[in-house]
Order: C-alpha cells, then sequence, then structure tokens
C-alpha cells in the first residue's frame, strides 16, 4: 500500500491535461506516438518559424556575466537553507506532492493559485515596505531574483516590440529576414540582444503592452532527477522522461508573456563502443550540494546496435541527458512538437496567447536543475489588498450598538446574507487554512505574513458572529 502511495505522486502530479480530451487524443493514436522535431532536424527552424513562432529564446551569453553570477548564488542560497518544498496539490479529487520542489517570491501581498494550492509569496526588497528577513543571504537571493524580474520585464517589452515591427513589415508586404537562419540566431529571434537595455523602453500610452510583462511574482523550480525514484514518461510523441506534464500555466493575465530563466549542470557524455554487440554510455556531472562537490557517473548499457538505434530513433535526436522544454499545438495531432535544448543560463519567454494555443512540458535530464518562472498573475482575485477589501465590504453590514456594544446586522436581506456568507467562506478556505497549512513554512525565511494574517484572522472572528 505504501509504495503505491509513492508511485503515485511521482506519476499523476502535474498532469493538467482535461482527461477527456487525453483521452480521446491518446486513443487516436493507439500505439503510435506523433512526431516531435530537435535542432538536430533538418525542418527544425522552418516548423519553429511557422508553428511556434512566439516561442522566443534568449542564448546565456547575451545575458550580462553579472546577473548570471547573481541569480545563480541565489539558486544555490535558498537551496543551502531549504527554501524549496514539494507542494500538496489535489488533481481529480486526489491529493499528490509535487515531484518539483518550489518557492514562490514576488510583490509583498501577492499569491499565485495551481492545482487548487495557494502559494503566498516571500516578498522581494520593495520600497515603502517593512521586510525583515531571517539572514542577509535570504535578503540578498531575493533581490538577485527581483533584478531578474527587472530584466526580463525589459527582455519581453523588447520580444513583443520586435513582434509587432514583424507583423506590421508582413501586412504591409515587405520581406521579413528569415529570423531561423541557424539554431543560434533561431534562440535569439528578434534581433541581437544588448546587455545594456537602456535604449529599451515602454510607450506611457502603451498600458497593454506593460501589463502583459510586468512581472509580479517568480515560480522558483529546483529537481534532481536522480533522486526521483520514477518519472512519468512523456505520452504522445516518446520524448522521455518529464519532470512537469503537459500544461497551460493557469491564473494569469490574459495575453501575458511568461519568461523562464533555466539553470542546470552542464553533463559531459562520453560514448564508446566495446564490441560490435556492446555499447556503453557514460554520463558524468559535477554539482554542489551541502557544501560538497559531487561527481556522478551515470552508466547506460544496450546489448545490440539494433537496440541503440532503436532508443535513437524513440528520442527522435533528444539527448536524454539533456534538460528540454516541449512544445505542442493543444490537441493537434497534425503538428509535429518540439523540443528545445536548455543549457546554464538560457532564457527563453512566451509570448502573447501561446500559453493558451499551446502547451508546454518540462523534459528532464541527469543533472539538478533551477528554474525561475517569471508570471503576471491574476491579481483580480490574489493580492492581499483584494481579501482586506472583500473584508471590509462584508464587514459595513455589521454594527455595534452604541450602548450595549452589541453586534448586529443592519440588514438581513438573503442576497445580502449570501454574499457575507460567501466572503466568511473565501478568508477561511482559500487563504487562512490555506496558509497555516503550506504557507506558514516560509515563516523561518520572513515572518512578513504574520501581520497580515492576523488582520484577516479578526476579520474571520467576526464573520463568524455574523
Amino acid at each position: 500500500m505504501e509504495r503505491k502511495q509513492e508511485i503515485n505522486v511521482l506519476i499523476f502530479c502535474f498532469n493538467f491535461t482535461p482527461p477527456k480530451q487525453k483521452k480521446k487524443l491518446l486513443e487516436e493514436l493507439g500505439e503510435n506516438r506523433l512526431p516531435y522535431l530537435t535542432p538536430s532536424d533538418a525542418d527544425f527552424h522552418q516548423l519553429w518559424k511557422t508553428k511556434y513562432s512566439k516561442l522566443i529564446f534568449r542564448k546565456s551569453d547575451t545575458v550580462p556575466e553579472e546577473l548570471h553570477q547573481m541569480v545563480q548564488e541565489s539558486f544555490l542560497t535558498l537551496r543551502e537553507h531549504n527554501c524549496f518544498f514539494q507542494d500538496l496539490v489535489r488533481i481529480k479529487g486526489k491529493d499528490f506532492l509535487t515531484p518539483v520542489s518550489r518557492i514562490l517570491i514576488g510583490d509583498p501581498g501577492c499569491t499565485y493559485k495551481y492545482l487548487n494550492t495557494r502559494l503566498f509569496t516571500v516578498p522581494w526588497p520593495t520600497e515603502g515596505y517593512d521586510i525583515k528577513y531571517c539572514s542577509p543571504q535570504i535578503h540578498d537571493a531575493c533581490k538577485a531574483l527581483m533584478r531578474l524580474n527587472d530584466y526580463l520585464h525589459i527582455e519581453a517589452v523588447r520580444a513583443l516590440q520586435g513582434q509587432n515591427l514583424s507583423e506590421a513589415k508582413e501586412i504591409k508586404g515587405t520581406t521579413v529576414i528569415d529570423r531561423e537562419q541557424s539554431f543560434a540566431t533561431s534562440r535569439m529571434e528578434q534581433g541581437s540582444v544588448s546587455k545594456d537595455q537602456s535604449s529599451v523602453c515602454v510607450a506611457e500610452n502603451d498600458r497593454s503592452l506593460k501589463n502583459r510583462t510586468s512581472y509580479n511574482l517568480t515560480l522558483l523550480n529546483y529537481m534532481d532527477p536522480l533522486q526521483m525514484l520514477y518519472l512519468k514518461q512523456e505520452p504522445y510523441f516518446g520524448m522521455g522522461n518529464m519532470a512537469v506534464s503537459w500544461h497551460h500555466d493557469e491564473n494569469l493575465v490574459e495575453g501575458s508573456t511568461v519568461a523562464v530563466y533555466s539553470y542546470s549542470c552542464e553533463v559531459l557524455r562520453v560514448s564508446f563502443v566495446s564490441s560490435q554487440f556492446l555499447r556503453s554510455s557514460w554520463s558524468l556531472r559535477f554539482c554542489i550540494s551541502d557544501s560538497y562537490l559531487f561527481l556522478i557517473c551515470v552508466v547506460s548499457l544496450s546489448l545490440s546496435q539494433d537496440a541503440s538505434v532503436q532508443e535513437s530513433n524513440e528520442l527522435q535526436g533528444r539527448d536524454p541527458a539533456v534538460w528540454h522544454v516541449g512544445l505542442k499545438v493543444a490537441w493537434d495531432i497534425e503538428t509535429p512538437g518540439l523540443a528545445v535544448p536548455l543549457h546554464q543560463g538560457d532564457i527563453y519567454l512566451m509570448l502573447d496567447d501561446l500559453n493558451m494555443t499551446h502547451q508546454h512540458c518540462v523534459l528532464a535530464g541527469l543533472s539538478p536543475r533551477f528554474s525561475s518562472t517569471h508570471r503576471v498573475a491574476d491579481s483580480s482575485r490574489g493580492t492581499l489588498e483584494y481579501i482586506l477589501g472583500r473584508c471590509e465590504l462584508a464587514l459595513q453590514n455589521l454594527q455595534t450598538d452604541s450602548d450595549s456594544r452589541a453586534l448586529s446586522l443592519k440588514s438581513l436581506e438573503a442576497a445580502v446574507v449570501k454574499q457575507v456568507e460567501e466572503i466568511h467562506n473565501e478568508v477561511e478556505f482559500e487563504w487562512l487554512r490555506q496558509f497555516w497549512f503550506q504557507g506558514k513554512r516560509y515563516l523561518k525565511y520572513t515572518d512578513w505574513w504574520l501581520k497580515p494574517m492576523a488582520e484577516l484572522e479578526e476579520c474571520w472572528r467576526k464573520l463568524e458572529i455574523m
């Protein structure tokens, strides 16, 4: 029984695919697998240009080295301080722990909800807020990620401006320069990226562009595949092990851009053939964990050349030692998928409606990997300001007798009473219970949320009386 539960945790987590659509698609495929392309395939760049043009890559060498160092040190600092946690999420009525460990960092008072789980930000240093951290190292890590957030905002603006310019040229019949001359240029789409962003600005009247790129939080992820007992296999294309299954990102501002910074230990692979029938593939990697340096050697054996060729065909050129991001057109069995390798310090952007028209997954490599996924979270119902405003609205129906100080309701109208009870439930189940169950684990890094939660608890007590 215990073994079954342990496997469930790893198999089902992050399966965001609606079950009916997934079942229908798998029935149509049968034993077949859909084709997918990698940079080693001849049609890769053309497919990217025509079907995945809103996926933009920036090579690591286009990012300032100082920023790389700050961000990567922040990852290791947060890991050293045990800041990454697996989330308990609910899928199809069952509770599972995520295989990926996470921490949410962002604007003070922001939250992010996915799979019925609300995460509370560890606030990054923000002017006008009194934020106390448990150590200077945590402060510096949050500050570095805030700086990365600002950098990615400008990169997203640049990419959208380049996209708008390209679309305008196409409408006017202007010849558009082929941006996919090589994989290197395709990964720096919209032109060369200058390390000096001072020339990029957003017009004051272009509120839409600003709203779609003003990231208010980042969800940091960490995973070491070699520590996992089992990883789910990608079901449609045969892409191999998945760290995160196919999904759309949830609860984002419509049409907003998602920006991802990827950091994984590089892998050195050495392959040799000892005889006609025995092939060995060695993978060596260095990683730092808990202040120790490890050299890990991974050996995979196949007993014949035929088996080796078969494995290569199944992966369509994807190196299973390297992390990839996979993309596909949602519920489309005609368009081949993409598997794009992620190297140390690479950045990718998902522009406009790509997150809704397409699905993406993360394909595991062999080395541990951190990622910082910057989002414009929908703040209409997910901020401290919002829920305090809801409390204030509900408490307007509560009055205090001037003599006896007794509390009573101003109105007993059904609509008013119903609204108060809805707010009462929202405060309890969407905020207080969520925070004290999982959000409180971050209190050892900052106590910023304690005062707002005490205020919400006081509102809840008054709502209980009502």
